[in-house]
């Protein structure tokens, strides 16, 4: 099992750059595939980016981060980070980690069984 804690989230000017981190404990997060989900206000969660478990070349972002949003990952400190840059009003939610153990990159929510409690990122017009 690993528990997942996002981190480096905060108030940002659009066009601006945020670093989310997420921190996962356990041996075997290097096995695991990460997403990152984010929620708005009176909205559902949906899918930001993953990765697999190796950082390669197998990654997934929604089309409205392509070319903004970089998700890489770094196994020997046990943690995914989302790079965010130009960002925009709209990309003003929490924002969720989530882990899951068969080791692919997924858009799908229901694939990850393990998530964090999320970090708010405000981006202000």
């Amino acid at each position: 099992q690993v528990q997942l804690v996002e981190s480096g989230g905060g108030l940002v000017q659009a066009g601006g750059s945020l670093r989310l981190s997420c921190a996962a404990s356990g041996r075997t997060f290097s096995t695991y595939g990460v997403g990152w989900f984010r929620q708005a206000p009176g909205k559902e969660r949906v899918f930001v980016a993953a990765i697999n478990w190796s950082g390669g070349t197998t990654n997934y972002y929604a089309d409205s981060v392509k070319g903004r949003f970089t998700i890489s990952r770094d196994n020997a400190k046990n943690t995914v980070y989302l790079q965010m840059n130009s960002l925009k009003p709209e990309d003003t939610a929490v924002y969720y980690c989530a882990a899951n153990d068969f080791g692919g990159a997924s858009y799908r929510s229901g694939m990850y069984a393990y998530w964090g409690q999320g970090t708010q990122v405000t981006v202000s017009s």
